[in-house]
């Protein structure tokens, strides 16, 4: 009686010759006629779809999206690839000062932001911004202070309290010396 039930449950198949599927050889015959009439294989994916929908489906997964960023037509697979780290002109915060700006300027911004200076109330000297990490972890972590764990930004101490008048100078300095960088930068290339 085993052997009868066994016999019942294993059913000869075939392989649809259009979409390549498994098939019940008693179901073949009108399977492939379906198969034939009703779907087609998308030439991009592979995936077998409704010849009814295949323009859809080629536009929801398969047509070229253009960027509005920077007017580039993208393949719609690489889409996040090119939006996260390819469009050059995606917007990303400046290490320094954290301004927003397009990545194809940011390079340029970040040569003039790291090179602006910021007094340390330790040492009591200027230390430019690109510099500050690595002189925080030369001369101020210690027994009193854990050092920063790796790739960790060390936070820069507060400004000290000026007065109006002197921070008011020292913003028009920092905007004169940051125009007359771009001036040289732009004069030399």
């Amino acid at each position: 009686m085993a052997a009868a039930d066994s016999s019942d449950n294993a059913v000869a198949a075939s392989t649809c010759a259009h979409c390549q599927r498994e098939i019940p050889s008693s179901n073949i015959a009108l399977h492939s006629a379906h198969c034939a009439r009703n779907l087609q294989k998308c030439e991009h994916c592979g995936d077998m779809v409704p010849r009814k929908l295949m323009d859809e489906h080629y536009e929801e997964n398969h047509a070229p999206m253009n960027c509005s960023l920077c007017k580039c037509t993208v393949e719609r697979e690489l889409w996040d690839i090119h939006t996260g780290i390819q469009c050059p002109q995606r917007m990303l915060a400046c290490q320094y000062c954290e301004f927003e700006l397009p990545a194809a300027d940011l390079l340029e911004h970040q040569d003039v932001c790291g090179n602006r200076t910021e007094y340390c109330q330790t040492c009591r000297k200027y230390i430019r911004l690109r510099e500050w990490i690595g002189h925080e972890l030369q001369f101020h972590t210690g027994s009193n202070a854990a050092p920063a764990a790796a790739g960790q930004p060390v936070p820069r101490p507060a400004r000290p309290a000026a007065a109006h008048g002197s921070q008011r100078k020292q913003i028009l300095l920092t905007i004169a010396v940051a125009g007359f960088a771009v001036l040289i930068g732009s004069i030399l290339y």
